[in-house]
């Protein structure tokens, strides 16, 4: 049988789970499956405890339809507190190796518990390769998208580690979220699909957002997309560089982007329930090495 911890950031749900008690690597069917919130446990994604050679930790992400992410600020979040609750980590402070680069945690412990963690997540990029600005619009930041059902949009594509992309609108729309998001992730424009966000400006210091996520579709909370909506925001003049509040469905969490466009993360997280997957469905479902 194969343990399991099982975590949320606002409603962003991801299982833990030590690559050492695999009898051999995870298939996209097991994931998809494993994640299946009728068939399986039900989750948002998994994250894999991996060996590390760059960092104290090593994660891999994989989204419920089976495919690796870079990187997760929710993920790293229940990662680092998974680590931290199960023995793992010694230190309130740590690094983790992923996709898309080492990132430092640092955990807020009290009376020996962890509910708040804070993740430097990097530095943005905004001129994504999928996106090709040539000649003198090379430095425009908006740039126009025409999806397949004639809808023409002008989105900010950014980059941490993973590939956001980011729409500013009036008003804030589920149902638009849910219709526009699945074109925009597997627009041409991004051969390896990218994550949506709608960005509703609230404040100089504040935006609310929808969240359309590669692999998993709707979601209620994500801290790379908070990141990536919040320095869109400060990048096209929306918002001030420093602290941005940013509100999800699921909750609302807090991005510092500084001048040089490095992030920090911070938010709560809770860890749900342990388990182990039982011996029929890992016969099922995980071959052996």
């Amino acid at each position: 049988m194969i343990p399991f911890a099982k975590g949320h950031g606002l409603g962003n749900d991801y299982l833990v789970i030590d690559q050492r008690d695999l009898p051999g690597p995870l298939s996209s069917r097991a994931i998809a499956t494993i994640c299946d919130r009728n068939r399986g446990v039900g989750s948002d994604g998994i994250l894999l405890l991996v060996p590390a050679t760059r960092a104290d930790f090593g994660l891999r992400i994989f989204n419920p339809d089976g495919s690796e992410a870079e990187k997760s600020g929710n993920g790293l979040r229940i990662f680092a507190k998974y680590l931290w609750d199960h023995g793992h980590a010694k230190q309130a402070a740590f690094t983790v190796e992923t996709k898309g680069g080492v990132v430092e945690c640092q955990l807020h412990v009290d009376q020996g518990r962890v509910n708040f963690v804070t993740v430097e997540m990097g530095r943005v990029t905004f001129r994504a390769p999928e996106i090709p600005m040539n000649g003198p619009d090379r430095d425009v930041v908006a740039v126009p998208l025409q999806l397949a059902d004639g809808t023409a949009l002008r989105v900010t594509a950014v980059s941490i580690g993973n590939p956001h992309c980011v729409v500013f609108v009036e008003r804030l729309d589920e149902a638009q979220c849910r219709r526009l998001g699945p074109m925009i992730e597997q627009h041409p424009a991004f051969p390896n699909r990218t994550n949506v966000q709608f960005a509703r400006v609230r404040a100089r210091d504040g935006l609310d957002i929808l969240i359309w996520e590669r692999g998993a579709g709707f979601t209620l909370a994500s801290g790379s997309s908070s990141c990536g909506a919040a320095s869109a925001a400060v990048r096209n003049g929306f918002c001030d560089h420093g602290r941005v509040t940013v509100r999800m469905p699921g909750g609302e969490l807090a991005v510092h982007v500084r001048a040089d466009w490095s992030l920090r993360l911070e938010g709560p997280v809770e860890e749900v329930c342990t388990g182990t997957l039982t011996r029929e469905f890992v016969e099922a479902y995980v071959s052996p090495g």
